[in-house]
């Protein structure tokens, strides 16, 4: 069985990795090991670990470890099982497992490699001591694919310890590095920022900003480091470097909305509030949900108010305080959704999940009213993760129902396999028994002849070795003399002399033809023993494929009983852990859309007062201008009658 999985995993996985474009491993030897390989090239590390987990308990178990396919590899096997574990979150057995690859004798580059995983685990979880010492433990050959993915962590690290100035030097020999220069500038220039060398820090969040690159992260962390840069100048009143440096933020990148609005505040913060309605003009046309564009809608019409433009001011926030009552209404039935459980289902919709910009596509999907104002939330870290446990939940409960389910089908498949074999059996076992009595007989016989053939090496037996023919033709020497024992005569003395002459030619062809016959007959032994062989092979095959044809459906009622309760007590154990994430999924949620609703009402009343305030500023206006137009025309016409 083992043969036949092997052949059939082989040829499912290198017809996988043909149809994936992915590289066979060089040098691999194990097929499962293989298998599991390739579902974490595609990205599914659960069926990865599932794999991999079951071939490496299978190899402990072995008598023999040494002659199984996987032990070449067995190192590279624990390490990524860790590997495997890290990537699906699994920290705390990543951690063991990475720690096992420590503490093992493997080669530098692994244990380098691991150590830079542990680390990676320890400041994840917020264990920054635990990371530092794990990164020290770094030394001698590191592979060169992460020897600046651990340098980088390392800075990490010393920023979340306090100790920026240590995370300065590390920075500063990564910031020209391929593929990070990006980040690594970015965090320098924060470093150096908490290191209180403000000015250095502009300096170098300056170089980050004017990065050359096609890289969408990279670009994210261009905008990110310009709109950081003109936020510290608009702290430190300096309004026209701190546009300059937002006006370098890409429009249609994640940072464009805060951007403009900054911008708009820059210009409004020097008096020229008619260059402030350029970028707030734009801003208050986007996604009404954003908080930066509620904000806008509030600023641009307070920038007509400043310039004396009252009547479109009070148009404007007119407009906003019924944009803001429409959106108090999508707050409401956010909320109402969630309550009710959609949020949920939307976030575990497969076809949403497959596209990497899922959390995008929630926001544009009508029938998800949930989603509208949850943006900024889903994209934090400490969200995100706990959604990733939720998801990551609700396929187990998935993978729980299809194998739930798959028991049914091995109970069809036993209950076929046993009405087909149960009536061919006793047949069967009966001409087997006929043949095995047949094959013991002749089995005696030849280690019978075999043993002969061994004495005679020592005592020489001629007659052993006689023919048929001579066989009987000595019975009919020895049955004459017999007869003629008691016979007298000159007649019988004449036969007794031919007796002995027949008998002396027989025994001189037995004395003579010895050596030639005993090695003819080793020959026919040794063909003999092929014969034997074959027949023990087929006989062997049978009693193989009876146990197997009986094994293939005996036994297996109580495996089959205990996975049915251990999948339903874990079915009963995720229902309540989903109920609990969901929940807490929910509360957030809701305490984020009510903060949301909180603002929009105190935006909505403020628009409302200052729509009241300008819709009379305007009037009065309007009447001063008629009044003072009225003046003009009675002024003319007592000229006229004077």
């Amino acid at each position: 069985m083992r043969l036949i999985r092997h052949t059939a995993v082989s040829f499912s996985l290198a017809a996988g990795m043909l149809a994936s474009g992915a590289a066979m491993p060089a040098g691999l030897q194990d097929p499962y090991f293989g298998e599991a390989l390739y579902y974490a090239h595609q990205g599914h590390y659960f069926e990865a670990l599932e794999r991999l987990d079951t071939e490496l308990a299978q190899h402990w178990r072995l008598d023999e470890p040494a002659r199984d396919t996987l032990y070449p590899h067995i190192g590279d096997a624990r390490f990524s099982v860790g590997d495997f574990e890290l990537r699906y979150r699994m920290h705390h057995r990543a951690g063991r497992a990475i720690r096992a690859v420590l503490e093992g004798d493997v080669a530098e580059p692994v244990r380098n490699d691991a150590a830079f995983r542990l680390a990676r685990i320890h400041f994840q979880k917020g264990q920054y001591d635990n990371a530092l010492t794990a990164l020290d433990r770094i030394e001698g050959e590191i592979p060169e694919d992460i020897r600046d993915d651990i340098e980088f962590l390392r800075a990490n690290v010393y920023l979340a310890l306090g100790q920026p100035s240590r995370a300065v030097s590390v920075l500063e020999a990564l910031r020209d590095e391929d593929g990070l220069d990006g980040f690594a500038a970015f965090n320098l220039g924060i470093a150096l920022l908490q290191d209180g060398r403000q000015t250095e820090a502009l300096e170098q969040l300056e170089r980050a900003g004017r990065i050359t690159s096609d890289e969408t992260g990279q670009l994210a962390i261009r905008d990110k480091s310009n709109f950081a840069r003109g936020n510290l100048l608009f702290e430190a009143s300096s309004f026209d470097a701190a546009q300059a440096s937002v006006n370098r933020v890409r429009m249609e990148g994640p940072y464009s909305n805060v951007a403009l609005l900054r911008a708009g505040w820059a210009d409004a913060s020097g008096e020229n509030f008619r260059r402030a309605l350029v970028p707030w003009g734009v801003l208050a046309k986007r996604q009404t949900t954003d908080a930066a564009v509620q904000e806008a809608m509030l600023a641009l019409p307070y920038a007509y108010s400043r310039l004396e433009v009252h009547g479109r001011a009070a148009v404007l926030y007119g407009r906003a305080v019924q944009v803001f009552g429409e959106e108090l209404e999508k707050v409401d039935a956010s909320i109402r959704s969630i309550r009710e459980g959609q949020f949920l289902e939307a976030l575990a919709r497969e076809e949403i999940r497959q596209n990497k910009d899922w959390v995008i596509r929630l926001r544009q999907l009508p029938e998800t009213p949930e989603t509208f104002y949850l943006m900024s939330l889903m994209a934090s870290h400490d969200f995100q993760t706990a959604l990733q446990n939720y998801l990551d939940l609700e396929d187990l409960r998935k993978k729980l129902s299809a194998w739930e389910s798959s028991f049914d089908a091995f109970d069809d498949i036993l209950r076929i396999r046993r009405a087909y074999y149960e009536p061919l059996l006793p047949e069967i076992d009966s001409r087997f028994r006929e043949l095995d009595a047949q094959i013991r007989l002749r089995m005696e016989q030849r280690e019978r002849i075999d043993r002969r053939l061994k004495d005679m090496l020592v005592a020489p037996r001629p007659e052993f070795l006689a023919t048929a023919e001579e066989r009987v033709l000595s019975a009919r020497i020895a049955d004459l003399r017999r007869r003629l024992d008691g016979a007298e005569g000159s007649e019988t003395e004449m036969l007794q002399a031919r007796l002995a002459r027949v008998e002396g030619a027989l025994t001189w062809r037995l004395e003579t033809e010895y050596h030639q016959r005993f090695t003819e007959a080793h020959e026919n032994l040794a063909e003999l023993n092929v014969v034997v062989d074959r027949m023990k092979a087929q006989h062997e095959a049978f009693v193989r494929t009876r146990q197997a044809a009986l094994h293939s459906y005996e036994g297996y009622d109580i495996p089959i009983k205990r996975l049915r309760t251990r999948v339903a007590q874990a079915q009963a154990q995720l229902k309540r852990l989903m109920g609990r994430q969901g929940h807490l999924l929910e509360t957030v949620a809701i305490r984020e859309l009510e903060v949301r609703r909180d603002r929009l009402h105190a935006y909505q009343s403020q628009a409302r007062y200052a729509f009241a305030d300008s819709d009379d500023r305007a009037a009065k206006a309007q009447a001063d201008a008629a009044a003072a137009e009225a003046a003009a025309e009675a002024g003319v016409t007592e000229g006229e009658q004077g």
